[in-house]
């Protein structure tokens, strides 16, 4: 694992001949003991994929749509999930029964929300762009929880998260 500071903390990057087939999130377990790579050493896909993380959580509005990704094990229910939250530009968001009628299932929205909370690929398969569909922040698994995800959403500037919350 490739393990590389952002402005939240210590991610991880593993990856494949295929592409990145996971990332690991702040706060994960063994992340803030682990010594830091140097991307030298990085094929240049997950290089730039990489350095396009540290630029979305660093505030740049970054589109990481062209990080190639190894979806090998991935049910092609998923597989269209991802390729839905994908397409939730920086700063903006959808909610779980949006991402369900994009791809053609509309009743669907608790089985994308299951999708998104096994998601290996966070930050690039933006899952924390995904919101009930009252607007509230539900169901994010990466450590930090619902704390992270807002603070995902106000560093992208989303709207209604532009400020931090007093309660957060």
């Amino acid at each position: 694992m490739f393990v590389f500071e952002t402005a939240l903390g210590r991610c991880g990057v593993r990856w494949s001949e295929a592409g990145i087939t996971e990332v690991v999130m702040p706060g994960s377990r063994g992340l803030a003991t682990a010594s830091l790579g140097d991307p030298a050493a990085l094929p240049e896909a997950v290089r730039a994929g990489v350095a396009g993380i540290v630029a979305l959580l660093a505030g740049e509005r970054c589109d990481l749509c062209d990080i190639a990704l190894d979806e090998t094990g991935l049910d092609e229910f998923r597989r269209s999930v991802y390729a839905a939250t994908r397409a939730v530009g920086p700063g903006a968001t959808a909610t779980y029964g949006e991402i369900a009628r994009a791809i053609g299932a509309p009743t669907a929205a608790r089985g994308v929300g299951a999708a998104l909370g096994s998601n290996p690929f966070p930050i690039i398969v933006p899952c924390h762009r995904v919101l009930a569909a009252d607007g509230a922040l539900h169901g994010f698994s990466a450590p930090g929880g619902i704390t992270t995800k807002r603070r995902m959403l106000e560093i992208e500037c989303a709207p209604g998260f532009t400020q931090e919350s007093l309660f957060g």
